[in-house]
């Protein structure tokens, strides 16, 4: 199949590739690298170029309008968790009747010290979140045209709240058939969030997600820009910063009595102590709430999951909840609240893709073959596929084969088809020559001659945090986390691309995996306490269509029904290099800019470090991320 095209969160390496004026507004994309060592020599070579001039502003914007007229994205149902529910109720069916609570083994209540379990987690290399990390920055955007600020900060959209609501209303009226007119009200709509999510912000002018992108950055061509540490008075603004620090303070001794009264509740559910599960549960529900502070949802979360596995409904309610009728863009709303929010996947996305391009110019091959593990929408790629059209010296052709899991119903391939179909015609919009593999089918299933290798082509094989819905030998004699990574040695890839959820929730001991999960999760919330107004109504959503969904599954799902099991960083380390792999070097450079960046434009808790050739993310000390670069040995 001759196709082209491209989606994906990571806007690229180019501090200008997504600058300029849409709708008469000027953009520019905050998550993208910037140069900060353009007057320095001894980067003026770097492969991290990003002084580079785009020359269409509307490259993504014409991507997603593209999309939008091919499918009713408000009448789709989501790609992100359907394939997982059908898998796990597939697997339901040829086991016998799940164990009662009693016949779970015991766990010893003690959580794991070997570096691998939550203490582990906090690496003792890292110095203080407060010391090691640059203090807030301002970041001012001013328009010629218009002196009101288009984004409020957390605590200050009572300006825009109603608008914002009627809009959400107007969005989930006009739902249409699959009929696609260009001109659709509910297709605009979509089209601006598409704009914000892959172009940047400063689009509309609807509050901002994050307090930081209170002020962005100025486009170049219109107004000045600035970057420089943030003030104690505009940290006031942003958020009440002072009274939230008290604020949290004050809900200190609640946060720990709930989390005891979790792992209290945990402990009587593994004995099948009926009697003292529900009166913990009762208590732990007059702490908790859907719509309170992040310990609140936390526990409003990890309690149904709780009560969940007490009826012994768990996959029941895990496939429910993937079968209800959210919309594709409801779903991604939410996704793109938590990508604005939380660094980890815009650096994750750009070390790859950065890494698949400067060495696919190094070897100076005509096509470059990407082998994408779970491609999902493909959100990933039209960065590269913009980088590959205007750089001299990139591969002439680009190959991508689409790997996910089957969908529900009679066209299983379908929707990994129809991203094939819209990478294609960004392809050709961009004049880049292009074919597409759409494989739909379990991963350890797939034999090499799937992958359709050809000779003289660079092979770059990309995951992207899947493999931990791959069960592993404590499941399966024959792990399909190790077929599928002897699979890609045997492709003999030129490079492979691994980021990875770093957690240790995947324990067999029920209450040693639960309080693993607290600890993970405890830093998801709190990433969106902090960043994320509360009454957002897309964090609502993330929290309960993402974050729910995955503690449901790890709390109150067991054998192959539980699709969520990560693993730390360490253990893939091990794993790969069992599988034949050998770990290369990370661009330092790249590394460098990242930190950057990190520094000046995200929340200060958020930390980014180097150990060995991992690249890992977190929370306040807590690693949550992991990505590296390997090739076979």
């Amino acid at each position: 199949m001759d196709s082209h095209c491209i989606s994906s969160f990571a806007n690229g390496f180019e501090s200008n590739q997504y600058s300029g004026s849409v709708n008469g507004i000027e953009t520019v994309d905050p998550f993208m690298v910037t140069n900060y060592h353009a007057g320095n020599p001894a980067y003026s070579q770097s492969t991290i170029s990003t002084d580079e001039d785009e020359s269409d502003d509307y490259t993504v914007l014409r991507y997603i309008n593209q999309m939008l007229m091919e499918e009713d994205m408000e009448e789709k149902s989501c790609m992100f968790h359907d394939s997982l529910a059908l898998q796990a109720a597939e697997e339901s069916l040829y086991e016998s009747p799940p164990l009662s609570a009693a016949e779970i083994p015991r766990d010893n209540m003690r959580s794991s010290n070997n570096g691998n379990g939550f203490m582990g987690a906090y690496r003792t290399g890292f110095p203080d979140s407060t010391s090691s990390l640059k203090k807030n920055v301002e970041v001012v955007v001013t328009k010629k045209e218009r002196d009101e600020s288009y984004y409020m900060p957390k605590g200050r959209r009572k300006n825009h709240e109603r608008e914002y609501e009627v809009d959400l209303e107007d969005e989930r009226s006009n739902k249409q058939s699959a009929v696609y007119v260009e001109d659709d009200e509910g297709t605009e709509q979509l089209s601006a969030l598409f704009d914000k999510i892959l172009i940047g912000p400063a689009l509309g002018r609807e509050r901002p997600l994050v307090c930081i992108f209170d002020k962005l950055y100025n486009s170049p061509n219109g107004s000045d820009v600035s970057v420089k540490p943030a003030k104690d008075e505009e940290l006031e603004k942003c958020g009440d910063h002072k009274k939230s620090r008290v604020r949290k303070q004050s809900y200190k001794n609640k946060v720990v009595d709930i989390e005891t009264l979790l792992i209290q509740c945990a402990q009587a559910v593994s004995t099948d102590n009926r009697v003292s599960a529900n009166e913990l549960l009762k208590q732990i529900r007059q702490h908790s709430s859907s719509v309170g502070s992040g310990s609140q949802r936390l526990a409003h979360c990890f309690a149904n999951a709780l009560e969940a596995r007490l009826a012994g409904t768990g996959t029941q309610i895990y496939t429910a909840l993937s079968s209800k009728r959210t919309s594709a863009a409801d779903m991604i709303k939410a996704y793109q609240m938590y990508i604005t929010a939380c660094p980890f996947q815009k650096m994750a996305l750009i070390l790859a893709n950065h890494t698949i391009q400067h060495l696919a110019r190094e070897e100076e091959l005509e096509t470059l073959h990407i082998i994408d593990f779970g491609i999902l929408y493909g959100f990933q790629w039209p960065s590269l596929i913009h980088r590959l059209s205007i750089r001299p010296g990139n591969p002439k052709k680009l190959r991508i084969t689409g790997i996910d899991l089957p969908q529900p119903g009679f066209r299983p391939a379908e929707r990994v088809q129809e991203t094939g179909r819209r990478l294609a015609r960004y392809c050709k919009r961009f004049n880049v020559p292009f074919e597409y593999n759409g494989i739909a089918q379990k991963w350890e299933t797939i034999k090499v001659e799937d992958l359709k290798i050809k000779k003289n082509e660079f092979v770059a094989v990309n995951c992207m945090i899947r493999f931990k819905n791959l069960v592993d030998e404590t499941v399966s004699v024959n792990s399909p986390r190790d077929a599928v990574l002897r699979l890609i040695r045997k492709a003999k890839p030129n490079i492979f691309v691994q980021g990875i959820v770093n957690g240790c929730y995947n324990a067999p001991f029920f209450v040693t995996r639960f309080r693993e999960a607290l600890f993970h999760y405890s830093s998801l919330f709190d990433v969106l306490d902090t960043t994320v107004d509360a009454e957002d109504p897309m964090r609502l959503m993330f929290e309960k269509e993402f974050l729910g969904r995955e503690v449901m599954n790890i709390i109150a799902c067991e054998g192959t029904e539980r699709v969520e099991r990560p693993e730390t960083y360490k253990q893939w380390q091990v794993r790969n290099m069992k599988a034949g792999f050998r770990q290369i070097p990370l661009d330092h450079r790249l590394i460098h800019v990242l930190k950057h960046k990190l520094r000046n434009v995200y929340h200060s808790d958020f930390m980014l470090d180097v150990d060995g050739n991992w690249m890992l993310q977190g929370w306040k000390g807590r690693i949550v991320r992991a990505s590296s670069c390997w090739v076979p040995s």
